[in-house]
């Protein structure tokens, strides 16, 4: 479909129905005030006539230029017919003014003047009446209806040059390279274009934002698994070595921990591909449900920590979010927790409502972390300094992905009486309709 055809076949079809309509009513009034012209004519040849004496009627009728096509008739006071134009059965008699009368099939325009001494009748076909008027109608609306092609052709031109702006937006993005994705030149834009170019530049920027991030994301994730892979290749060299039944069963333990450790570093990776970026609709999420099902999954590895894992505040709590990230953010942050803190320590799991914002807090009692570097752990792969825990340090940038994309705010801050740290996710707006 093209938007100039579709716009010159709408514009000239208003202009056709529009120009008939006025045809139409310019027809008729030029048909009307031309028989009242006619009428006029009659009436006139009739009052020339009235001003002459009876034996002078037929010496006037020559005179007044009349052509064959009309009829004078004088009738006498005793109703005798004194003078007609021409020859033929004459006109019937008629009331005084105008009126249509037919004689021998056809229909004539009379006018009838009665005086005392004699009546006269002027009279003219209805048809030359009719195919004058038309005559007079026709040479008004002809050029009216000739010029509706040179419309046509400057509605193009006008369509054309109003859709060039597009046209060239077009064969701008038509001659770039596939990577260039530089925003699109903006000035002298007509108002109706630019909020396009506007859309069209942030998707851009959007794509653009999101090959940068594919791009980092490939070559950290490149950077990250090359140290478990070379570890897992040194413990089956080591696993091939072992002489004695100790030695593998040392190996082999190096190797079962190193292979968790690929597998847990490959499993963030994906979960924190599938967040990015974030195309699944919003529904009703309970923060409660989240973090009780969390608890439960990781209750085995906490045992096997010593750590007691508490749900301490669990009230009703519902957002608008995405189910799948929440838990995502909540897994990871229980599972920091647990692996940071030492045995013997508890995480204490909270969701609540707190004027008009839903919160969801996770604190434990390690060791916690340092202001100045509350900053950084949210990086991608960042991990603390001296730090002997497994983790791939992508536990804590997938909660403020999540968290950004939810629009709720993470903080970290120490645990109550100074010891551990206290992670904080408060969503700006809980949701109001039940689940």
């Amino acid at each position: 479909m093209s938007i100039r055809r579709k716009l010159l076949v709408a514009l000239l079809a208003a202009l056709v129905v529009t120009g008939l309509a006025a045809s139409g009513a310019t027809w008729l009034e030029v048909r009307r005030q031309a028989n009242q012209l006619f009428d006029y004519h009659l009436e006139q040849m009739a009052l020339s006539l009235a001003d002459q004496p009876l034996s002078a009627s037929a010496e006037l009728v020559p005179q007044l230029g009349l052509g064959q096509d009309y009829v004078i008739q004088v009738w006498g006071a005793g109703g005798v017919l004194a003078y007609i134009s021409r020859n033929g059965a004459p006109l019937p008699p008629a009331s005084s003014g105008f009126d249509n009368v037919a004689v021998e099939g056809e229909d004539w325009r009379v006018f009838t003047l009665e005086m005392s001494d004699r009546t006269i009748q002027v009279a003219a076909p209805a048809e030359l009446r009719s195919g004058r008027a038309t005559a007079m109608a026709l040479r008004i609306l002809v050029p009216i209806l000739a010029t509706i092609p040179v419309y046509g052709l400057i509605i193009w031109l006008i369509v054309g040059e109003g859709l060039r702006p597009l046209n060239e937006i077009a064969r701008a993005i038509r001659r770039r390279q596939p990577a260039s994705l530089e925003p699109l030149p903006q000035a002298k834009l007509p108002e109706e274009v630019a909020p396009l170019v506007s859309e069209l530049n942030a998707l851009l920027e959007r794509l653009r934002e999101a090959l940068e991030r594919q791009k980092r994301f490939t070559a950290d994730a490149a950077h990250e698994l090359r140290s478990p892979l070379t570890a897992l290749q040194v413990q089956l060299d080591m696993l091939q070595r072992a002489r004695t039944p100790d030695d593998t069963r040392a190996a082999l333990d190096a190797l079962r921990a190193g292979m968790k450790r690929a597998s847990r570093l490959v499993e963030q990776m994906l979960t924190l591909a599938r967040l990015e970026p974030h195309t699944q609709p919003f529904l009703p999420v309970s923060l409660e449900k989240v973090l009780a099902e969390v608890a439960g999954e990781l209750e085995p590895l906490a045992e096997a920590r010593r750590i007691v894992l508490r749900l301490e505040r669990l009230e009703s709590a519902t957002v608008q979010g995405d189910a799948t990230a929440l838990h995502a953010l909540a897994r990871n942050l229980v599972d920091n927790a647990i692996r940071y803190t030492p045995a013997g320590g508890v995480v204490r799991l909270s969701a609540f409502i707190e004027d008009g914002s839903a919160f969801l807090v996770v604190e434990d009692s390690g060791r916690g972390i340092p202001p100045e570097e509350r900053a950084r752990v949210f990086d991608r792969f960042y991990r603390l300094p001296g730090s002997s825990t497994e983790g791939s340090g992508l536990g804590l940038a997938i909660a403020r992905q999540v968290a950004d994309a939810h629009g709720a705010e993470i903080a970290l801050d120490d645990a109550a009486g100074g010891q551990g740290l206290r992670v904080t996710v408060r969503f700006k707006t809980a949701a109001t309709r039940p689940l």
